[in-house]
């Protein structure tokens, strides 16, 4: 369900999952609502979640006054710097707490760039099929002015969004970008090669272990499902090395990487350790491709 920018009622307890979003104009429109928002949750007993950027929790904060104390709040920016993270917290709350839940979220906060508001959207539109069967679960998005995307596009018919979005390639990567092919016998060569390419370009040691074996998981994944061999191409944009992984493969599952695979599972757990490793991933996989694009920011 979805609340526009001229519905300021939203009554009554959770019957099913309902994600609602909101725009505002800043900080005074955001707190009228987002304060309504969580007053009704308190007043029904519900527990409430605040995942918001820092400057809007500490507005947020000292809007709601003593009431503060019965809300938790959780900066977005380090829940959600990687929007696919955000289906797996909010599940994480949810088997937290049995009763309802009332989530309040702002993932494409100001700020970000064009890659990671591609994600927001297609989390918001994955979120519909995550939490399909939560019936005590209300999850509500605000939505700046200025960042420019439109909540009835991602919360209306979301599941089509989804797959639509899922199966659609994402740009190719730049002519600029160092290209390798790689089957089994180059993965050794591959992560060498990328340590030297993370380096020259100021990449920390640490964050270049994480980059390392997410690409390791990915390239693998290539091998074992994507047809034996696959494409890499490496380039510099927005301040973060990106690596672009490329196969023949396809993933049924949308939400792969966002849900925790099982220990003897075949297949996911690359995609989700990818994603607690990197600080951005995209994922898109059609009939006849799967390709992998892990976001490294230059420290």
């Amino acid at each position: 369900m979805l609340k526009d920018s001229a519905t300021d009622s939203l009554h009554g307890a959770p019957a099913g999952f309902e994600h609602d979003a909101f725009v505002h104009a800043g900080d005074e429109g955001f707190v009228q609502r987002a304060a309504a928002f969580i007053s009704e949750g308190l007043a029904a007993g519900e527990t409430i979640v605040a995942v918001l950027p820092p400057e809007r929790l500490a507005i947020l904060r000292d809007a709601l006054g003593a009431t503060r104390d019965a809300v938790r709040f959780i900066d977005m920016t380090v829940a959600g710097g990687n929007p696919a993270r955000l289906i797996p917290f909010w599940r994480n709350i949810l088997d937290q707490h049995p009763g309802p839940v009332r989530g309040l979220g702002e993932p494409a906060y100001p700020g970000r760039n064009a890659a990671a508001y591609d994600e927001v959207q297609l989390h918001e539109a994955l979120s519909g099929i995550a939490f399909a069967a939560d019936r005590s679960f209300r999850l509500c998005c605000a939505y700046e002015a200025t960042v420019g995307i439109d909540p009835t596009a991602t919360h209306a018919g979301a599941d089509a969004l989804a797959e639509k979005a899922f199966r659609t390639a994402l740009d190719a990567a730049p002519d600029r970008a160092e290209r390798w092919e790689f089957g089994p016998d180059e993965l050794g060569e591959v992560r060498q090669w990328l340590s030297g390419q993370a380096a020259s370009h100021g990449v920390s040691r640490d964050r270049l272990e994480d980059l390392s074996l997410a690409l390791h998981e990915i390239c693998t994944n290539s091998i074992r499902f994507g047809g034996g061999r696959g494409r890499l191409a490496v380039w510099i944009a927005s301040g973060a090395l990106i690596c672009d992984v490329t196969d023949q493969g396809r993933i049924e599952n949308l939400l792969v990487g966002r849900v925790l695979p099982p220990l003897d599972g075949l297949g996911g757990r690359g995609v989700w350790l990818a994603n607690q490793l990197c600080d951005l991933v995209q994922l898109r996989s059609g009939d006849d491709f799967t390709q992998v694009r892990l976001h490294t920011h230059l420290r």
